[in-house]
């Protein structure tokens, strides 16, 4: 009697080859300044705002500003990755973030701090989706989701250390150290991409720069983001200060869509990548969880600040139970997608989000804060597996040539969904407190309440798309 022999797939084999691990995390160190960066400016617009004597109408626009040249560079990143090449684009976008840092940092007014915070958002904008592109095209289409789990370090730290590390700053030193500690990072970052990252040759040197497409994505994309930020000002979608810019910006890219599609040669993006179901659903499924990872984000430190009355250092120490949980799934879960495909993981993350959510949904101001920490902790865990096998699925099955405007399409996806996630919940938050006949810390964790039930509700919508992704059979990819 013979035993049947299992044969393992050879993909399960497969080892991640030393050139490109060493490429990822060199990488990895040079995302790091901006992911930072953005949470602990977020922590410390008070003590800015006391410092250059401005107003909260005005400071906001060191965050917003940021995200706008964020969006009016991130179109021009794979233009200029295919005429210049990968990585010196991605050193440029260094230089250019840290230029912006200094000058930040050595600031002298509020004009002057959100003009250099423009210059810190065009380097940023740069840089992320340069380090996506460059990233798969070093390592092709094999092991994504084990890389995809190496380059999120900094998005899962950035929540964990960002809000902890800025309120250490802020509590005991000047909130210009905040533009300060980017100078080392980016600094020892250029000097590793500089030795250790492959010099891949120009697509396409010829790569004509279409002046149009940028007329029509860049300020779409910028615009969009600003009618949705002013959503959270002002607490009302119907409010012309929204709907206006959300307009202009929808129509834009409306005409860039018809633009790109009727355009024969060198669009500033393909979107015929759009026509594959499998790009598709990942894009879709980037917007949403952009939403449910972002909104919640935003709401968190607010319920404990708001509703606990916990102080802005406290506060991040009690949020680091959902970076722990990110941190632990995060390193299996890559490896997982690359064996199975994308689509049960993400549909079991999406679950796990919805159960660490829940109870959010029914917190008040007294709620053990054990119970909310092991909340916090599945929550995470559910984030850790989400975006990796996304962003995985998302380059599957896509030539050398298609990567940069891959890479854009994700970016502005994500940068939309979390835009969009915040402003939502923000705006709930508001409106139900304005239609609230007392207004007291009941009132306000009915509030907030009534967003975390909405976070909730975009969590199980994304089941939907998430069922469109990859799955892989017998060492064979079903779609």
């Amino acid at each position: 009697m013979t035993k049947n022999k299992i044969t393992v797939p050879k993909f399960q084999k497969e080892k991640l080859d030393p050139q490109v691990f060493k490429a990822a995390i060199i990488l990895v160190i040079g995302s790091l300044a901006p992911l930072l960066d953005s949470t602990m400016v977020n922590v410390a617009i008070k003590a800015i705002a006391s410092d250059l004597k401005s107003t909260i109408s005005i400071i906001q626009w060191v965050i917003t500003g940021y995200v706008l040249a964020m969006g009016i560079a991130v179109p021009i990143s794979g233009w200029a990755d295919k005429r210049f090449g990968g990585k010196q684009v991605y050193m440029f976008s260094l230089l250019v973030f840290l230029a912006g840092s200094v000058l930040s940092a050595l600031s002298w007014n509020i004009d002057s701090l959100i003009s250099f915070r423009l210059l810190q958002g065009i380097g940023a904008g740069l840089m992320i989706p340069t380090l996506q592109t460059l990233l798969v095209q070093i390592a092709g289409d094999r092991n994504l989701g084990r890389l995809m789990s190496i380059v999120s370090i900094p998005a899962l730290m950035g929540p964990i250390l960002g809000p902890v590390l800025g309120g250490v700053i802020v509590n005991n030193f000047s909130w210009r150290w905040i533009f300060y500690i980017n100078i080392p990072i980016c600094i020892v970052a250029l000097l590793l991409a500089w030795w250790g990252l492959p010099t891949n040759e120009p697509s396409n040197r010829k790569q004509p720069f279409d002046i149009l497409g940028i007329l029509l994505l860049s300020p779409a994309f910028a615009i969009l983001i600003y009618g949705i930020t002013q959503m959270s000002s002002h607490g009302n979608i119907t409010s012309s200060t929204v709907i206006t810019p959300m307009v202009i910006g929808l129509c834009l890219m409306g005409a860039f869509i018809i633009y790109a599609l009727s355009k024969k040669n060198s669009p500033l993006i393909d979107l015929h990548l759009f026509k594959s179901r499998n790009f598709f659903a990942s894009n879709v499924l980037l917007f949403l969880s952009g939403i449910v990872t972002n909104g919640a984000m935003l709401i968190l430190p607010l319920y404990y600040q708001q509703v606990r009355g916990e102080s802005i250092l406290f506060t991040g120490l009690l949020l680091i139970p959902q970076g722990i949980g990110m941190l632990l799934t995060r390193s299996w879960v890559g490896k997982l997608a690359d064996r199975i495909g994308s689509r049960i993981i993400v549909i079991i993350s999406l679950i796990v989000i919805m159960i660490g959510t829940l109870p959010f949904a029914f917190a008040g101001s007294d709620t053990n804060h054990v119970l909310l920490a092991v909340a916090l902790l599945i929550r995470g865990a559910g984030l850790g597996g989400l975006l990796i096998p996304i962003m995985a699925s998302a380059y599957k099955g896509l030539n050398s040539n298609q990567v940069p405007d891959a890479s854009i399409a994700t970016r502005i996806m994500q940068t939309i969904g979390g835009a969009f996630g915040s402003a939502i919940l923000a705006t709930i938050v508001q409106h139900q407190l304005s239609i609230s006949y007392i207004s007291n810390i009941q009132a306000t964790t009915s509030a907030y309440n009534a967003a975390f039930f909405w976070s909730i509700g975009f969590t199980l919508i994304a089941i939907i798309p998430a069922l469109l992704l990859p799955v892989r059979k017998s060492g064979a990819e079903i779609i």
